[in-house]
């Protein structure tokens, strides 16, 4: 708590004032999707508890829509390719051109902290290796599920690399265990005469696509399965609960054991250290990217 000036400063403006909370807006976040018209839309539905059939939806659906104007999103290439590496959300957005009063951030965390992740474990993005394919395991995914077209923004993060993401944890429906979905664009605005809607915006870029593979079940337990198929650059967890869950244990011997970089990020600094130290009690040796606070973290 002491920290907390810190860790509120966002550039945003879209900061709404919550009204005394009811049974149409049951939280701040609902009230805040509602000014953005955005409560219970398209890619928003989960940011919220008011539909219980997000969390117990046996299919995920492919929602590829922001729910919003052009000028709020980023639904085609950016103007440029990232020129020095983006440490904030005021970067991020200047680059995309985005107003800071858009609220995309609060779903663009996954794949900025992807982004991010990659920066930390120092991997070289020109060359990863002989065909330009980054691959990452992606541990633990609840929420990501049904958000997967914001992950369309790596193409722009990492123009010109295939993205090959393994999606690996207990919440992945067993009736998608093993399938490959790619994204081969970026999320659509509602503009219906955005050259997103076009052909030309809309086509199939193979060599900039982000690929998925479901997973269903623990790390550890799929792993001899997994490698068969893919040999990752780097290993994430986002929001883990690394000291809240005994499983976690077999997961970080087993990526002590194949020496692949691995980043965990967790909820609040407390479960954070928590989380330092089980690590290090595990592998017997301490982080070696120090404990900090994540930069473009959720908005």
């Amino acid at each position: 708590m002491s920290r907390i000036d810190m860790l509120k400063q966002f550039p945003f403006t879209f900061s709404v004032e919550s009204p005394a909370l009811n049974h149409t807006f049951p939280s701040p976040r609902c009230f805040l999707l509602e000014s953005f018209k955005l409560h219970q839309k398209g890619l928003w539905k989960s940011e919220c508890i008011c539909d219980p059939e997000v969390t117990s939806v046996k299919d995920l659906s492919k929602t590829t829509d922001w729910s919003m104007g052009s000028a709020l999103c980023p639904c085609t290439e950016p103007e440029h390719n990232v020129s020095t590496p983006l440490t904030s959300w005021k970067d991020y957005y200047r680059w995309r051109s985005l107003p800071l009063q858009s609220p995309v951030a609060v779903l663009l965390h996954w794949p900025l902290t992807l982004y991010h992740c990659v920066q930390l474990s120092h991997l070289q993005t020109s060359k990863y290796d002989s065909q330009d394919t980054l691959c990452i395991h992606y541990l633990g995914p609840e929420k990501e599920l049904y958000q997967l077209a914001v992950f369309g923004e790596l193409r722009a993060l990492f123009p010109g690399v295939r993205i090959y993401i393994e999606l690996v944890g207990p919440a992945v429906p067993k009736s998608r265990d093993g399938e490959l979905v790619t994204i081969s664009n970026y999320a659509h605005c509602c503009d219906e005469s955005c050259f997103c809607k076009s052909s030309i915006g809309s086509k199939d870029l193979s060599c900039s696509a982000v690929t998925f593979k479901l997973r269903k079940g623990l790390y550890h337990e799929r792993y001899s399965d997994i490698v068969k198929d893919s040999k990752p650059h780097l290993i994430v967890a986002a929001n883990a609960g690394i000291a809240a869950y005994p499983s976690w244990i077999s997961t970080i011997e087993i990526i002590r054991k194949v020496g692949i970089p691995a980043i965990f990020t967790d909820f609040c600094e407390e479960a954070a250290h928590l989380a330092s130290s089980c690590i290090a009690s595990i592998t017997g040796q301490p982080l070696r990217v120090p404990l900090a606070v994540h930069p473009i973290r959720q908005a």
